[in-house]
């Protein structure tokens, strides 16, 4: 399934061609700040079936909560934050307002809850992580 998305201008568009790894809510602050308050809701795309398909992101890397870099998309013009790009991973958070139609997507954990602001609720039938999740162990 083919999915688009871009900026509320319109000066970015973008594609995914494979199908989410994953939909998740980051509470770092890091991802507080990039996505203007609580958590900030993603669908992680493979790197691979990731691709722009009209303008240039402006790009902002700092580090974050979990020390490393990583690197935040978002439109010059009209200031949509996009997508994220984390150092050394196969995979693009892209941002769920980013997308045309997010509306089948939910997500299925939620992670750096300890850095989540008190008035943002957590469902309990969710898992939640107070930092990462615990790494999976490699498939056989």
């Amino acid at each position: 399934m083919e999915r688009h998305g871009g900026c509320a201008c319109g000066a970015i568009r973008f594609k995914i061609t494979a199908p989410f790894l994953g939909i998740g809510a980051c509470h770092c602050t890091a991802c507080q700040k990039g996505a203007g308050g609580g958590a900030n809701y993603v669908a992680l795309a493979l790197a691979s079936g990731f691709s722009v398909t009209h303008g240039q992101a402006k790009i902002y890397t700092s580090k974050g909560d979990s020390g490393a870099d990583v690197s935040r998309a978002f439109c010059p013009e009209c200031g949509t934050p996009l997508w994220s790009e984390p150092a050394h991973e196969p995979f693009i958070p892209i941002k769920l307002g980013a997308l045309d139609n997010s509306s089948d997507l939910s997500p299925g954990m939620h992670i750096y809850v300890s850095s989540a602001p008190h008035w943002h609720i957590i469902p309990d039938n969710l898992p939640a992580f107070p930092k990462m999740p615990p790494p999976m162990p490699p498939s056989k």
